[in-house]
């Protein structure tokens, strides 16, 4: 044989041994798994790290076992009360077991398309407009649990479903917008009114406490305005009580000589005028019997002045009263 030719067998050789060995080892990462099939027929999950193979004999399937999400695209759907809208939302899911996600489904990602669109559809269609714009946390959660319980037999695991947008018709949109906005109003005028009640309560307890106040402290006044008249009224009596007669005469004396000085030309008098005249004259009889000075004589009334002004007809102008005049009338 010519040693060209077979240098070149050898090299061809040794190439297919090399791609042979290259083909048998495998660097399976952590987030991946290796499926292998072995004359057809798996055997198994291989990974992550050196994988051994089998040339020709395996085929390996590779697996990514991280989070993957899908975005499913507008689906027009019909609410419960009959309006059409349009919803799309995203899908995340993980493998969770390698060798049914690639026996179990052939494609995954339009198997779970397809069956995201069926069963948003049928979730739509039991529920009304408003609680689909106001529940979607809700529909998120039924999305899931329904989901997840098809692609459980595939070895999948969806994690979250997520609405990411909800589109009614424009007449539907417009007709919320204007309800909005007569929700809002209302609220305003409500809030305003219950503002305005609150201050009125407000004010009304605040005058109310300020009347109970200014009462409790008129009636303390009066109180103690009460308390100090009696203790005046007190003290005066006990005063009184050790006043005797002459101190009263000289009093009533004192008090005819301040009525003397003033201007004015009729006096009244009390009817017990007389017998405090009496009781005077008595005690200066007394005072002159006991070797008085004459001029304490001077001082006597006698009893018919009262007599002569009875003659003359001035009657007292009052019950328990008397009248003197002094100059012309």
């Amino acid at each position: 044989m010519n040693p060209t030719i077979a240098l070149f067998c050898f090299v061809g050789l040794l190439i297919v041994l090399l791609v042979l060995v290259l083909s048998a080892i495998r660097i399976v990462r952590e987030y991946e798994r290796l499926v292998v099939f072995r004359l057809g027929k798996a055997i198994g999950a291989r990974g992550p790290g050196i994988v051994f193979l089998i040339p020709i004999v395996d085929q390996p399937v590779k697996v990514d076992l991280r989070e993957q999400f899908q975005e499913i695209p507008h689906q027009t759907c019909i609410t419960k009360d009959n309006v059409t809208i349009s919803v799309d939302f995203l899908i995340y899911s993980k493998v969770v077991n390698a060798v049914s996600s690639v026996v179990q489904v052939g494609n995954f990602a339009g198997a779970s398309q397809g069956i995201a669109t069926t069963t948003l559809r049928a979730v739509i269609g039991d529920i009304i407009l408003d609680d689909v714009l106001a529940q979607r946390e809700h529909i998120n959660t039924v999305l899931r649990t329904k989901l997840d319980e098809v692609t459980e037999r595939w070895g999948v695991k969806v994690t979250a479903v997520e609405i990411r947008e909800i589109i009614p018709p424009r007449d539907i949109q417009e007709a919320m917008t204007r309800q909005m906005s007569a929700e809002r109003t209302r609220r305003a005028v409500v809030t305003e009114a219950d503002g305005k009640r609150q201050a009125a309560i407000t004010v009304a307890d605040g005058d109310k406490q300020a009347v109970i106040l200014r009462s409790e402290g008129e009636r303390q006044a009066r109180i103690l305005q009460a308390e100090g008249y009696s203790l005046a009224l007190q003290t005066i009596f006990n005063v009184a009580r050790g006043i005797d007669s002459k101190t009263m005469s000289l009093q009533y004396m004192d008090t005819l000589k301040q009525l003397g000085a003033s201007p004015a030309t009729k006096y009244i008098f009390p009817m017990e005028f007389t017998n405090l005249v009496q009781g005077l004259t008595q005690f200066i009889q007394n005072a002159n019997a006991d070797g008085g000075s004459a001029e304490a004589s001077m001082v006597v009334v006698p009893d018919s002045t009262i007599a002569n002004r009875s003659a003359r007809g001035d009657a007292p102008s009052g019950p328990g009263t008397g009248t003197a005049q002094t100059g012309a009338e």
